[in-house]
């Protein structure tokens, strides 16, 4: 029987004018196309607001990006020298997201391997032989970072504390214990401990080039890692943990050894990473050393759906916006933040297109004769 109201006439239902569901598969090609045509409509608005707000042609906006990545060979070196760090700090965090363990803090753990590779650089540095500081550096910046992921395992293991804010918090940790080293290293007060002081230890320069070993080991690092995740028993644990922790329990996984293992080695690639930036190419620390990019490659992991082959991808696409438009607030003298916005009017278009990818969308025109909705289009 139809519901009435209090006149008597039957009610009518309210329907919903759009209707949002879950896809189940999206074929590979339609996927492909439909970010493609995300980052179209992204240069197109960028375009038109680059006109409105500047009068500067926005296709020379776009050259200058182009050129500010890869206008000269420093510029490709330095290109992806920033893509491998930031890939180096998304496989890191992979492991931990593919287990839904949100770990927000490499950021700190990056910054703390950095520490450890420059307290090592400046105590021990002239006082034992640089072959074996430099295994000294390497060990105690991947010990440093796996502490770091240690510590919010152990308390999300045993009493199940909220891993995105204690990971998060250890970052401001890991930054006021740098500038506490600094101001111990550092007389001067420069916030900065450079070359001059971290002296020893410096990884030798791969065919007279300082970002090639960089470049190398996190190339060798993604491969490691996709063959970790896919084709061991540790990368199908960390599947299932993260499908259900109670599945797991089921079938015999330890989710607590799980969960403490796989942030241990998050932690520890984090380290590898700090020792690259402070051993291999930067010989200096500071507390803005790692720049963002533990932030950043949260976003990097996602957008590749936590695939470390996808990830060269996504870190290559967005080292490419940021040095771009470094390039162009230089050479056009436009205030720094213009370049953010069109970096950010891009990003906005590439996350939102995965809405599109992973649900669909349906509105409602009319009625019929019992009071059901049409569903007229799909998106």
């Amino acid at each position: 029987m139809p519901e009435k109201n209090k006149s008597g006439s039957p009610r009518q239902k309210r329907q919903q004018l759009i209707i949002i569901s879950k896809r189940h598969s999206v074929p590979f090609a339609r996927a492909l196309l439909i970010r493609a045509a995300a980052i179209l409509a992204a240069l197109v608005v960028s375009g038109i607001l680059t006109i409105l707000l500047t009068g500067d042609n926005p296709l020379s906006i776009y050259a200058t990006m182009f050129t500010g990545a890869f206008g000269s060979s420093l510029a490709i070196w330095k290109t992806f020298q920033d893509v491998a760090i930031l890939l180096g700090i998304s496989l890191a965090v992979t492991p931990a997201f593919r287990m839904k363990f949100w770990n927000t803090g490499a950021e700190g753990q990056v910054l703390i391997g950095c520490l450890a590779c420059a307290a090592s650089m400046f105590w021990f540095g002239g006082k034992i032989p640089d072959p074996l500081l430099m295994v000294v550096m390497a060990v105690v910046s991947i010990l440093a970072g796996a502490l770091w992921g240690l510590l919010p395992a152990v308390f999300k293991s045993f009493w199940n504390t909220n891993e995105t804010l204690f990971t998060l918090m250890m970052n401001y940790v890991a930054i006021q214990l740098v500038e506490f080293f600094l101001k111990i290293a550092d007389k001067t007060g420069s916030n900065t401990v450079g070359p001059n002081l971290l002296s020893h230890g410096w990884y030798p320069q791969l065919f007279d080039q300082q970002y090639l070993l960089t470049i190398i080991v996190v190339a060798v690092l993604t491969v490691i890692i996709y063959f970790y995740l896919n084709y061991t028993k540790h990368g199908y644990e960390i599947s299932v943990v993260g499908e259900s922790e109670n599945t797991a329990k089921y079938i015999g996984i330890n989710v607590r050894k799980i969960v403490i293992r796989t942030m241990v080695l998050s932690g520890a690639l984090c380290g590898l990473i700090g020792l690259l930036i402070v051993g291999v190419t930067s010989h200096s620390i500071d507390s803005n050393i790692v720049h963002g990019r533990g932030f950043t490659a949260i976003m990097v992991s996602w957008l590749a759906k936590f695939n470390p082959l996808f990830m060269v991808l996504t870190s290559l696409l967005l080292v490419f916006l940021g040095r771009g438009a470094e390039e162009v607030s230089t050479k056009f003298g436009l205030n720094s933040s213009f370049s953010d916005i069109i970096t950010g009017i891009i990003l906005f278009f590439i996350i939102g297109c995965e809405f599109f990818i992973n649900y669909k969308v349906r509105f409602n025109f009319g009625k019929s004769s019992g009071g059901e909705a049409k569903s007229a289009k799909e998106g």
